[in-house]
């Protein structure tokens, strides 16, 4: 439960703090001897938890190693909703999950072995995809009903749209970030790729073409 300036309150950093521990641990683990060979009774032990508290964060042994939280993913859908109407959707967007990306930047080595994990366990990479597709469409439809859609009703081309760029530019983010030094700000490596959509992908390396008209 969060207090009333928005701040998590003492009980829900705990289960933030409990779900990292074990989602570290099933990265770390998995790293070392491949997922297929890491059981849920070593993940909870490496995290100092019973495995019947495993399940009462990840409803199976590969939830683990996908770092998805879904009371993060509605806390986005909300602040997407619930923004400034004056507000372009695209800052709505990258605000809304800059809010919840506070902790990336103190888990650098675990996202970047996450990857190694992913490389040489295809079937997380599959599964992964596909919890992500699910997200996503979940994020377009906030981003509809933002825009005055309704509930329930078929998602357009735009929201689709701007939830697949915002996606994808997290993803493409927190890869560039684990590629190099971790003296790197993930913040500014988040910031610059929202700077480029904001562009229209502009070229940075271009030179300024003739005035439109």
């Amino acid at each position: 439960m969060k207090s009333k300036e928005g701040v998590p309150g003492l009980r829900e950093r705990k289960k933030q703090a409990t779900r990292a521990a074990l989602a570290d641990a099933a990265v770390r683990l998995a790293a070392e001897h491949g997922a297929e060979n890491v059981t849920v009774e070593a993940i909870s032990s490496a995290a100092g938890v019973s495995p019947r508290t495993f399940f009462n964060y990840f409803d199976s042994h590969d939830d683990a190693f996908l770092m998805i939280d879904a009371e993060v993913g509605q806390r986005i859908r909300r602040a997407v909703r619930e923004a400034p109407a004056e507000h372009s959707v695209l800052d709505v967007l990258r605000d809304a999950f800059s809010a919840e990306l506070v902790d990336v930047a103190e888990r650098h080595e675990v996202w970047s072995l996450r990857a190694k994990v992913f490389q040489r366990s295809p079937h997380l990479l599959v599964r992964g995809l596909g919890a992500h597709m699910a997200e996503e469409l979940e994020l377009a439809e906030a981003v509809a009903e933002r825009l005055g859609g309704v509930a329930g009703e078929p998602v357009g081309l735009y929201p689709r749209l701007a939830a697949a760029v915002a996606t994808t530019a997290i993803r493409v983010s927190i890869e560039d970030w684990c590629r190099q030094a971790q003296d790197v700000s993930f913040t500014d490596v988040f910031r610059r790729a929202f700077d480029h959509l904001a562009s229209g992908l502009t070229d940075p390396g271009a030179a300024p073409g003739p005035p439109r008209t």
